[in-house]
């Protein structure tokens, strides 16, 4: 007998009527995401303590402690919601990094997926919500949201296989593809409603490749081709973004030939600019798109009888213990897990959709659930590329022993050498270098992370130094330190067979104020900036 909307709760979020065709993307996604998680714990690992240690750029401490002087105890807790209000020393910022990676490759591995989907959660929100300007990308709310909601999407129990008895719930498998959708729909949406003449004039890809935040030598070869392949690319990523992800809602066939019009414009995106995560992390949920019978279709034979045998071979039978407690507490544990699923994913699914009305109608829907899932980051709006850079600028960062002969810091991913190739790494997220990029848009002033820098550069701060690549002043700190402003661009293909450079700049000047730290260890300024924000 149909129960009306009860019957409708249950074939959304109720696991024991879920989606049965896509175990293997399933599968696939919650292996990919593993990775994907792996790889951002495995770059904080490198640059926390440098970022925001102790003795970092912007200390969690300090910023914690600002929060608890303004808000009471539990509202701290919610505006800044991290494990880090217990300790923010090395010991724990280096143990969050090893938490998150072991979860993230037991992820990988299958290991209790729902268990280790929560560790990367809360390990990966804790630096999020602690890492001020270094966490400000829409990639870690992307990495959030995707990776709390698979928290419902992965089968339950210690060694889940594929999870046949547990399908996917309907709503959690609808989220993920909501995400992706808005992700690109939202991003075409903003290229259009921002004004940005570049976006309508379809000249924005036409320094695309060399003005991003950190470039690739695939990108420096594609920067080279002709203006109407980039005002083609212009045309096909606005259609792609506001026209073709829509064939997600239609049925099966036109859902698979969009996962095959989408994957290879990611792995374009990712050859040739260093996005970190981002792409890959869209590429995963693309897989979301195919289902367990094209997917069979396609795999090799081996391979196909042994997924089929794993769909059909019985899951691990619990202990005897554990089954006692299962029919004991069995029922009040599924309508908890029934009941925090229809809660959470229904809210999600509400502060998604309002956010994504309002960026075309001031609408009076009820803002309050919008803003109380705002600290966690796990509903967000996207919004890539609204409005295209018009310039490469690049921070250096000098030291002087005399004041006269200033010597670079070199960096480690970001362009400086004229003649070395900007290189891929991504997913790996240098987020200092990363940041640099930003501040060189805008005024010293408003981004801390480059006078704070010059500060501990003055001292030989061994973990800011780790952020570099080589300290040109290992025998002893500098006695000034400045950051000066160049502005880059890709050499043309005569100049690089000429010079073998990839790269010319041109000095634009002092980006920051000149520091020296006198004899009585205090710093004064010793001249001030002459360079203007860049818009």
């Amino acid at each position: 007998m149909d129960r009306g909307p009860a019957s409708a709760i249950g074939w959304l979020f109720d696991q024991q009527q879920g989606a049965p065709d896509r175990l293997i993307p399933r599968w696939l996604f919650l292996r990919a995401l593993g990775g994907i998680y792996f790889s951002a714990f495995f770059s904080f690992a490198f640059q926390i303590r440098g970022l925001i240690g102790p003795a970092g750029i912007l200390p969690a401490s300090h910023y914690l402690q600002a929060i608890e002087q303004s808000l009471g105890h539990w509202q701290r807790v919610w505006y800044a919601p991290t494990l880090l209000w217990f300790s923010s020393g090395p010991v724990m910022l280096s143990a969050l990094c090893w938490a998150g990676m072991v979860a993230s490759l037991l992820l990988v591995l299958n290991l209790w997926p729902r268990g280790m989907l929560v560790i990367c959660f809360v390990c990966f929100l804790s630096f999020v919500s602690a890492a001020q300007d270094f966490s400000g990308y829409q990639s870690d709310g992307m990495l959030l949201e995707a990776g709390f909601i698979a928290i419902f999407f992965a089968p339950p129990g210690f060694r889940p296989r594929l999870g046949h008895l547990h399908p996917a719930s309907r709503a959690s498998l609808f989220l993920l593809q909501w995400e992706w959708f808005r992700i690109y729909f939202e991003s075409g949406a903003v290229k259009l409603l921002s004004g940005d003449p570049e976006w309508r004039h379809f000249t924005a890809m036409d320094e695309y490749y060399q003005n991003g935040p950190l470039p690739t030598w695939v990108g420096w070869y594609v920067q080279h081709l002709p203006h109407w392949f980039h005002a083609g690319t212009v045309y096909a990523t606005l259609a792609l973004e506001l026209c073709l992800v829509c064939m997600l809602f239609l049925p099966r066939r036109w859902r698979i030939a969009c996962f095959f019009i989408v994957t290879p414009w990611q792995a374009g995106v990712i050859l040739t600019a260093n996005y970190t995560f981002l792409n890959y992390l869209v590429l995963a949920m693309g897989l979301l798109l195919l289902d367990d019978r094209f997917l069979l279709s396609v795999m090799p034979e081996k391979w196909k009888v042994r997924l089929t045998a794993g769909i059909s071979r019985p899951e691990t039978s619990p202990t005897p213990e554990l089954r006692t407690w299962k029919e004991s507490s069995g029922p009040y544990w599924r309508l908890l897990t029934f009941s925090a699923s229809t809660v959470m994913l229904t809210w999600i699914f509400y502060v998604t959709t309002a956010e994504l009305v309002w960026m075309f109608a001031k609408l009076p829907l009820p803002a309050s659930p919008v803003s109380a899932l705002e600290p966690f980051r796990i509903a967000n709006r996207y919004g890539l590329f609204a409005v295209m850079t018009r310039g490469r600028y690049e921070i250096e960062f000098q030291g002087s022993a005399d004041g006269q002969t200033w010597v670079a810091y070199p960096f480690r991913y970001k362009p400086q050498e004229l003649n070395e190739p900007p290189r891929i790494y991504a997913p790996y997220q240098p987020r200092f270098d990363w940041n640099l990029w930003f501040a060189s848009l805008g005024s010293w002033r408003e981004y801390p992370i480059v006078p704070n820098t010059e500060v501990l550069l003055l001292s030989n701060d061994k973990d800011v130094l780790t952020l570099f690549a080589d300290n040109p002043f290992s025998q002893g700190p500098p006695h000034q330190v400045r950051a000066v402003l160049w502005q880059y661009w890709f050499t043309t293909m005569s100049e690089k067979r000429a010079t073998g450079r990839w790269w010319r700049r041109q000095l634009l000047g002092l980006y920051a104020p000149t520091l020296e730290r006198g004899p009585d260890g205090n710093i004064k300024v010793v001249e001030w900036p002459t360079v203007e924000p860049k818009e």
